[in-house]
């Protein structure tokens, strides 16, 4: 049975789940925590999401991407790999995106969680 790891805090440049603190981005996927080398948006590339797009859309449905502090459209190549390899992609700040993985994490659903620390 799945058990997607639930964010329980967020902030001070890192996250914290149920198996503890992870400083800097996180990258979920499969209902693991990665750490995730990415500190803001100007960082962002494709291969950011290698892992994604190897898993694909069975793995991943959408790609929910937290921004940080601010929200700003994310690089066209990042758009347009994802978009190739049919994961959709939802783009938010940080604070909201966490908000919106919890629930849909709790909901049972294929997503993959890239959030830039804040």
């Amino acid at each position: 049975m799945r058990r997607p790891p639930a964010i329980e805090a967020y902030g001070a440049g890192g996250f914290r789940t149920e198996a503890g603190r992870v400083e800097g981005s996180i990258l979920i996927l499969d209902d693991v925590v990665h750490p995730w080398p990415v500190a803001s948006l100007a960082d962002l590339t494709p291969a950011h999401f290698d892992t994604v797009l190897a898993a694909g859309p069975a793995v991943a449905e959408f790609a929910l991407l937290g921004l940080g502090p601010a929200m700003a459209p994310p690089p066209r190549a990042v758009r347009e790999a994802l978009a190739a390899a049919r994961i959709g992609l939802e783009v938010m700040d940080t604070a909201s995106a966490v908000r919106l993985y919890n629930v849909l994490a709790k909901e049972g659903r294929r997503i993959a969680a890239a959030l830039i620390a804040i």
